[in-house]
């Protein structure tokens, strides 16, 4: 029988008090209350370990590299403890043929049981020949594997939309893994868009599979509803100085300095739906807006061919539906100075009244 998590865990040394420790902190990492720590102990006491083929293909290995920087829970718990990791070509021991072979073992073994993560796309044209695993096209080793899984996890910005690949011209045809000829219909798949996400979202994903054995509740997109559910321009920290139409108009300008909005140098936060303002990065350290730099809106199908990074948003909304961001910075002075006017004449008249009873 394969181990459950928690039967890992104690193989390890570790104790009954850092195991419902770290339950607690992956409900709170899930957005979830203190009341479904339990649920999450019980998971990983009594369920066997998830086993999962993860696959790559036209792709850079980011999605990979972040993953591994997961701080909760720890990647190296999620991959050791919480999940089968059978097949992974970037970290696995096994190579050539011997790993090859790993991929046949899991679906004869776990057929309709695994899942398939899938890091990168696969390119269509000239059969495939722009992304050659093992000597065949990788098209032909992702069909496959998802002819016999359970359920598709599409990572990132490649397997999720097609990304820079799918540029146009898009050369080798590459397409995202939902539109990939002979992926059944009846697989569900999970889009964890960015380039790449976050890495807490990914672990997060895995962590609510094993314990609620079912994809959280996903938007028409197909993406989860818990991390990509609001616009990074709804939490930013600098949505204040949006409101009041403070804006870097040049990068290094005072504005910068000051850590005014980046709407007018390009920041896509206010189309960008992810948790990078609230998770953010580098075990929530910062942000691309937090380190002086806009949102390129990486998250967001056809962000690639959608002009310069640097090209501002247009008619982008503050307050009302009237009011854009180019309107708000003169509204807001018209009512700083109309307020400012209003005090003085109501100090005027003041001076006024108390000179008019000495007298």
């Amino acid at each position: 029988m394969t181990e459950t998590f928690y039967d890992v865990m104690r193989r390890q040394g570790i104790t009954r008090r850092s195991f419902l420790k770290f339950c607690s902190l992956t409900a709170a990492a899930l957005g979830l209350g203190p009341s479904f720590a339990p649920r999450i102990a019980e998971a990983m006491e009594t369920k066997p370990r998830i086993p999962v083929l993860w696959l790559h293909g036209l792709e850079c290995t980011c999605c990979s590299e972040s993953f591994i920087r997961s701080a909760h829970p720890l990647a190296k718990d999620v991959i050791l403890s919480m999940i089968s990791l059978d097949y992974d070509d970037t970290i696995m021991a096994a190579a050539g043929h011997q790993a090859e072979a790993i991929i046949e073992e899991t679906i004869e073994k776990y057929d309709g049981q695994y899942i398939l993560a899938c890091e990168g796309n696969p390119p269509l044209n000239q059969e495939g020949m722009s992304c050659i695993i093992a000597g065949r096209p990788y098209l032909e080793q992702l069909q496959h594997a998802a002819n016999h899984c359970k359920a598709i996890i599409s990572w990132g910005s490649c397997a999720s939309w097609g990304c820079v690949q799918a540029a146009r011209p898009n050369p080798t045809q590459a397409v995202p893994i939902h539109k990939a000829p002979g992926i059944p219909g009846d697989k569900p798949i999970i889009k964890v868009p960015g380039c790449p996400p976050i890495a807490e979202v990914m672990t997060a994903v895995i962590t609510y599979l094993v314990t609620f054995e079912r994809f959280p509740e996903l938007d028409r997109q197909g993406r989860p509803k818990m991390f990509y559910s609001q616009r990074i321009h709804d939490k930013c920290y600098r949505r204040p100085h949006f409101d009041a139409g403070q804006f870097v108009e040049q990068f290094d300008d005072e504005g910068a300095k000051k850590g005014y909005c980046l709407y007018k140098v390009g920041c896509k936060g206010p189309t960008t739906y992810n948790a990078c303002s609230t998770v953010r990065w580098n075990g929530g350290l910062s942000f691309p807006i937090q380190a002086g730099h806009p949102c390129i809106g990486c998250s967001e199908d056809g962000f690639w061919d959608k002009g310069s990074f640097y090209d501002r948003l247009t008619n982008v909304n503050g307050f009302g539906v009237e009011a854009d961001a180019d309107k708000i910075g003169g509204t807001a002075a018209l009512v700083v100075g109309a307020a400012a006017a209003a005090h003085a004449a109501a100090s005027a008249v003041k001076r006024a009244r108390q000179k008019g009873g000495d007298e």
